[in-house]
């Protein structure tokens, strides 16, 4: 059985912030939340064994993170490739609290990290993506279950796809979808991101 890209969407909702320093004193921002969910349907009819996942997780600890290299981008391509240039977050940390994958996330002060940075300041509303490689398995009725081969890549922060229960929220599966409140969402985005960039660069490039 072909290994394809699965590329999964949740909402990120921070249970704390914080400052901690960092690199040359620098204050970086961290932000703890769910980042995945085993043995749960999500919104691309696939479930993943616990099991599976527990095992993936392990070794993403015991290399990724003990070396300081867990990296995702803001927004990501599909693609098996971390771009350091979009990279906004390092994974300090994983647990599980039940079939909950937690994590706590440093923001960098990268470009992408200070746009995230900001939209977190702002109780923007953002979506965390987990990339990885794997097969499925047809359970029925739209459903697949992901195989043993997986082997997780990296977790992104992206935009909320305006999709009506394309996300998982702790509390269950995310039914409501109001199109009016959504663009408001995102043309708060986009003027976020326009002061940003207007204030390091000295130029408008978003309208």
């Amino acid at each position: 059985m072909s290994k394809s890209l699965l590329i999964e969407y949740s909402i990120f909702t921070p249970k704390t912030t914080q400052l901690t320093e960092g690199v040359k004193g620098a204050k970086n921002l961290l932000v703890e939340g769910v980042v995945q969910r085993a043995e749960a349907k999500n919104q691309n009819g696939r479930v993943y064994p616990k099991q599976i996942l527990e095992n993936e997780v392990k070794k993403y600890i015991e290399t990724s993170i003990a070396e300081n290299r867990a990296l995702g981008e803001l927004d990501h391509p599909e693609s098996t490739i971390i771009n350091l240039k979009n990279v906004s977050h390092n994974i300090k940390s994983l647990w599980w609290e039940g079939d909950d994958l937690m994590g706590k996330i440093e923001i960098l002060p990268t470009p992408s990290g200070n746009i995230l940075r900001e939209l977190f300041a702002n109780n923007i509303t953002v979506g965390i993506s987990s990339r990885g490689m794997g097969s499925v398995q047809p359970l029925g009725e739209g459903t697949v279950e992901v195989q043993d081969d997986f082997e997780l890549l990296c977790w992104d922060f992206v935009s909320t796809p305006s999709t009506q229960g394309a996300f998982m929220k702790p509390t269950g599966l995310n039914e409501n979808f109001n199109p009016q409140l959504n663009q408001n969402q995102y043309s708060k985005v986009n003027s976020i991101i326009s002061d940003i960039i207007c204030t390091q660069s000295g130029i408008c490039c978003i309208r």
